[in-house]
């Protein structure tokens, strides 16, 4: 890695046009002053603003292990089962996670270059402020509700599972909504624990994580086809590849509840986004982020693909999967083709690899809260942008997220329905979030945007184009229900928007009301010319392979 030298004791501006980075210091031409070496690590993050404060222990197969824990692909899949084969049936299950999937990938592949431009802990919310029209950047990136239901929404899925396990061992034993309150408690208070400690060993245990996730999906595919106790053991082709296979379970026409089914994918597909948050912990981050947030968003597509497949072929009976007495789709499908004692087995197993998807979440949602904090975002900001002096991670911003999901969670008691709306939400926000950016880069920033290191060339435009205009296509369909008219009460209605709406409502009232008085945006924390420092002694800092500095402050 190569190290920016100055002479000792003399302070030196970074010239960010010359590093490949798009900076909040374009906005008023300013720079960043140094005073010391750097590597080509901290280089790109003060030209970005902002203080070297964690330790970069983090590397490519680090941050992807972390992504890939959060994708958690039979877990995550196995949590919203309920709406792509309800919704569409075996057909229309795999047949969506193809379309799905394949355009899911313009998204990530647009996220991937605005991370080696802006590789920062904030990720989109950086990236939508520095993009943005002068004036706008603040209100730009005042989205950050998507990071904070991921805990509470895979919390809620693994309790569920967990005292699902519990009930197909003890058939007396009936479920109540606040044992599954009790158990989302104890699982986030427990991840907390886990999740404060260092980088090192945060890395550590999402590569695990993601062996386990790995492990559990082989046995899936293998074990269930094989292992079936139904006969014949699997469908026939024409079920899972046909019109005879796409099952209309809504009460909407067929092409527009295969979309709807788009749901399972999307929520899925949604954590390749946290090396873009985990870009300050790790080397050579505006190569290696990138880089894992492709090969997560692509393996997520590979290695879905096939569970996807084994479930079309092996389901009997959908109805009894997705509205059983169970209420655990997955636990039901593992039982209907494996039998009572190795489907808890193997219920058991995704279980395990659910709880490595929490910890992937809690670890993502925190580094957000620490970014918004840093910039005086949230109330409380001074408590939540602190970094632990041992551990080098945001440990206040971790029980913070932690305390939010646990609130969250109360709408459990709402009803079913109100809680199953968190993973629309999760869906809905963290895309909203993933676009916001794309988008400008495509429009007001067109003239500004600088590609990083690691860019997609002449393909930038046509694929931020096809990802907006997926993601504008998609939101509105997933705040449907499933039922209308008559059928339409208060337990089956789609509360996405009453939640997402009502939060964002409240959260664009208060910024127009107050926060837009205070809240300027990322608010840099390194020495800059205009801070007023003497300039007599600060001379444009040498970038790689100049001769010359490329500027002498007079």
């Amino acid at each position: 890695m190569s190290v920016s030298s100055a002479p000792h004791g003399r302070r030196h501006t970074v010239d960010e046009s010359a590093l490949g980075v798009t900076s909040i210091f374009q906005k008023n031409n300013d720079h960043a002053v140094v005073d010391h070496d750097m590597d080509a690590d901290e280089e790109v993050l003060v030209s970005l603003g902002y203080k070297q404060e964690f330790k970069r222990d983090f590397s490519i197969w680090s941050c992807f292990s972390v992504s890939f824990s959060i994708l958690g692909i039979l877990p995550s899949i196995a949590s919203t089962l309920s709406y792509n084969l309800a919704y569409s049936g075996q057909a229309g299950s795999v047949w969506g996670w193809i379309v799905a999937s394949i355009l899911i990938q313009f998204v990530a592949l647009s996220m991937a270059e605005l991370c080696s431009s802006m590789p920062t802990a904030g990720g989109l919310y950086y990236a939508a402020a520095v993009l943005a029209p002068d004036g706008w950047g603040p209100l730009a990136s005042w989205n950050f509700i998507g990071q904070l239901t991921g805990p509470v929404s895979v919390g809620y899925a693994l309790a569920y599972m967990i005292l699902t396990a519990a009930a197909i061992g003890n058939p007396e034993y009936v479920i109540q909504t606040w044992h599954i309150y009790l158990t989302l408690l104890l699982i986030l208070f427990v991840s907390g624990l886990i999740t404060m400690q260092a980088t090192k060993i945060i890395g550590w245990i999402n590569i695990v994580g993601t062996w386990i996730n790995l492990i559990a999906l082989v046995i899936f595919v293998i074990w269930l086809p094989v292992g079936s106790v139904n006969t014949p053991k699997t469908n026939p082709n024409s079920v899972v590849w046909t019109g005879e296979g796409l099952v209309n379970g809504t009460e909407w026409p067929s092409g527009f509840a295969f979309i709807m089914g788009f749901l399972t994918v999307i929520w899925t597909m949604s954590g390749y986004d946290a090396p873009f948050h985990l870009s300050e912990e790790c080397s050579n981050a505006n190569v290696a982020a990138p880089r894992a947030i492709v090969m997560t968003a692509q393996l997520g597509f590979y290695l879905g693909f096939p569970v996807i497949l084994v479930i079309a072929y092996t389901v009997m009976n959908i109805p009894d999967v997705v509205a059983g007495n169970l209420g655990q789709p997955m636990g039901a499908l593992c039982l209907q083709v494996l039998g009572p004692k190795a489907g808890l087995a193997m219920f058991c197993i995704n279980i395990v690899a659910q709880y490595a998807v929490e910890l992937g979440c809690i670890i993502a949602g925190s580094r957000v809260i620490y970014a918004y904090s840093r910039d005086g975002a949230l109330p409380g900001s001074r408590w939540w942008k602190q970094v632990n002096s041992y551990t080098k991670t945001p440990v206040n911003a971790l029980w913070f997220d932690l305390a939010i999901n646990a609130l969250l969670g109360l709408l459990m008691f709402a009803s079913p329905v109100a809680i199953g709306a968190v993973f629309s939400i999760g869906a809905i926000a963290q895309y909203v979030a993933f676009t916001i950016p794309i988008a400008l880069r495509l429009t007001a920033a067109k003239n500004k945007f600088r590609p990083g290191p690691w860019n997609l060339g002449r393909w930038s435009k046509p694929c931020g184009y096809i990802a907006c205009a997926w993601v504008v296509f998609i939101i509105p369909v997933l705040c449907f229900p499933a039922t209308k008219g008559g059928d339409l009460n208060a337990l089956n209605m789609n509360y996405t928007c009453v939640v997402y709406g009502g939060v964002m409502t409240c959260a664009l009232l208060w910024y127009a009301i107050d926060a837009r008085k205070w809240f300027k945006g990322p608010k840099i924390n390194v020495e800059h010319l205009i801070d007023g420092q003497d300039s007599d002694d600060i001379e444009a800092i040498m970038v790689d392979g100049d001769s010359e500095p490329k500027k002498r402050m007079e």
